[in-house]
């Protein structure tokens, strides 16, 4: 089996774009595909908060339940304004398209390359949060942390370049088994705990002396800090077109559902914490804590636990399919190269999932991946677009005034306001540790996109597009064949040749070394006289090893004497198997990169099938 049949056993046959609804999703499939990022979020969220409030002592850490419930309510306003923006925007590309409608441009850009920097790193965050808690689990595993990462990174990869039906369904099983099982957890340790008692592993991190004071600043850093728990709320608004018909309305469904879950979870997780007075320890996360006290350290502990891991390696999933979207929409203001824009064979945006895969890649191999040098620069890039969005739908209620447009606007204006908070303390507490490197990415994207743009506007005047060009006049048309001899190859060129002009003349180089070479010109040219194709044979000399340079000046030569179109004509071996055809000479590829810069020849290669066994 060759390498093509290989690659298409894994990404699936081609999709005619009829089929194309075979990829696209239902709201239960939108879980797996769209949230997991915001739902697995719960393994890191709660826990930042109560991190935090461990700064100022064990008595802070009742405020991780109002602090939570603050959080639950931002919740409501985003998934209330993403179904609006849902509603108002269901192209595809969620804050970008808000303020793109609303905003200069500019604002929308920012917008764009504030989510592809989250996705990137959501991406990465993902990938190195399920491999860390693997490799605790297995600390053999530890010195191939990076080839893990990677290998998990290839097969979610692989998986959406089959579709995001095909991989929303191969992961449905580890989302429903973890959002069950994760509510059956809450729910018994709501009504009646089986393991109050159960010891707790590891050293606690809460501090005794030096203690930070409960204020202002530090209910805000938590509340920040437990923010990072919204993150991937924004990509089903993102990724409209990706949903079966009516796209807008499952889309909102998938919305109320996500914010329904990850608020029920956020809030009994929060619960469970303060009744049991959870707090940080080294080498075991609040959420197994909460787990383990719920239903002891029996096997649904350890079915959990493993979910937990696999799920969080899975979550990279929501950029996979929240990216490719963005930046097909960015393609078609022409803010990125227009390949974006272009489906696959299967349909999918796949220049966009290539790209994000390759930065992910960048990036665990930078920060070797360990998920802590990774969380000081997330959550920034999503708060901005949340703020941005916000923002772009108050200006969208008072420009279109519909029924209750003045309770619409108050409540994104409150949003607008909260999340803006939330992004200026993410950059003032996480500048110095990491967060810098967002700062500096955010205006590179902002460059990359409106260089982009500008050359696509000069592109556009020097191709004229606003303009009627002139009639087109046709030129005679003279055929170069490049040849090496007289066989099956040369016939075949000379034949299609024929089938363009008339005029065709077929060349062959030879290096002046050898009197060898000469006995070789002359045998050539015994054999092309017998052979009489109805086309002259022109030896061209040259002392350089290089057969590039003389055909360029033959064509040189005959430019000078006629006005004519100039076709080079290359006859190309092409054996069935790969391993072949690395034996042949490819001149085409010599010829083609001296010559195709050249606006008055045309370059073309003739492909002639070997059946060599």
């Amino acid at each position: 089996m060759g390498v093509p049949a290989v690659w298409r056993f894994l990404i699936g046959p081609p999709l005619r774009a009829r089929q194309a609804a075979k990829q696209q999703i239902t709201p239960i499939e939108g879980l797996p595909a769209l949230s997991l990022d915001a739902l697995t979020s719960v393994a890191y969220g709660p826990e930042a908060i109560i991190v935090v409030l461990a700064a100022a002592g064990i008595a802070a850490l009742p405020l991780v339940l109002p602090i939570s419930i603050a959080i639950v309510v931002l919740l409501a306003i985003l998934v209330f304004s993403y179904r609006q923006v849902i509603e108002a925007y269901p192209g595809g590309g969620g804050t970008y398209a808000v303020c793109r409608a609303n905003f200069p441009p500019g604002v929308g850009l920012l917008a764009a390359a504030a989510l592809v920097v989250d996705y990137t790193l959501t991406v990465a965050v993902s990938i190195a949060a399920g491999v860390g808690s693997l490799t605790s689990a297995f600390p053999g595993l530890s010195s191939a942390t990076v080839p893990i990462c990677l290998v998990i990174l290839a097969v979610v990869t692989g998986l959406n370049l089959r579709g995001l039906g095909d991989t929303a369904r191969a992961f449905l099983l580890p989302t429903m088994v973890f959002i069950v099982g994760l509510l059956a957890v809450i729910a018994i340790g709501l009504i009646h705990p089986l393991a109050p008692h159960v010891p707790r592993q590891g050293r606690p991190l809460v501090p005794t002396e030096g203690l930070e004071s409960v204020g202002v600043l530090l209910v805000l850093k938590a509340f920040s800090a437990g923010c990072s728990a919204l993150t991937g709320v924004e990509a089903i608004a993102n990724g409209v077109p990706l949903f079966k018909q009516p796209r807008v309305v499952r889309a909102k469904r998938t919305e109320l559902l996500l914010g329904g879950i990850l608020g029920v979870m956020l809030l009994g997780l929060a619960v469970l914490a303060n009744r049991w007075h959870i707090s940080p320890r080294f080498g075991e996360t609040v959420l197994s804590q909460v787990i383990a006290t719920a239903v002891g350290r029996n096997w649904a502990y350890y079915v959990m636990s493993l979910t937990i891991t696999v799920v969080l390696m899975l979550a990279a999933n929501t950029s996979f399919g929240g990216l490719p979207v963005l930046t097909s929409r960015l393609a078609g203001d022409n803010y990125l190269p227009h390949q974006f824009s272009l489906r696959d064979e299967r349909q999918v945006f796949a220049i966009g999932i290539w790209t994000l895969a390759g930065l992910a890649a960048v990036l665990l191999v930078a920060v070797r991946g360990q998920t802590l040098r990774l969380i000081p620069l997330y959550a920034i890039g999503v708060f901005t677009a949340f703020t941005l969005a916000q923002s772009g739908l108050v200006k969208h209620w008072r420009q279109t005034r519909p029924a209750r447009w003045h309770y619409r606007a108050v409540i994104n204006g409150v949003g607008a306001a909260t999340t803006g908070v939330a992004t200026v303390t993410f950059l003032v507490t996480k500048f110095t540790v990491g967060a810098w490197v967002v700062v500096l990415a955010v205006p590179a994207l902002i460059m990359l996109f409106v260089r982009t743009h500008a050359y696509y506007a000069r592109c556009g005047r020097a191709l004229g597009l606003d303009e009627i060009p002139a009639r087109p006049h046709a030129k005679p048309t003279m055929v170069v064949v490049p040849v090496t001899g007289v066989d099956r190859l040369t016939q075949h060129a000379i034949a299609e040749a024929l089938s363009i002009s008339p005029r065709v003349v077929a060349v062959h180089v030879v290096v002046e070394d050898t009197g060898q070479n000469a006995e070789r010109d002359s045998e050539l040219d015994r054999r092309w006289a017998r052979w009489n194709p109805g086309v002259p044979l022109k030896i061209l000399h040259t002392e350089y090893a290089s057969v590039v340079r003389p055909i360029s000046a033959f064509i040189d030569e005959i430019h000078d004497q006629h006005d004519e179109q100039i076709v080079v004509l290359i006859p190309v071996a092409l054996p069935r198997r790969l391993r072949y055809r690395f034996l042949h000479n490819h001149l085409e590829i010599a010829l083609a990169a001296a010559l195709k810069t050249r606006p008055d020849v045309i370059v073309a290669s003739v492909p002639v099938p070997l059946r060599v066994s």
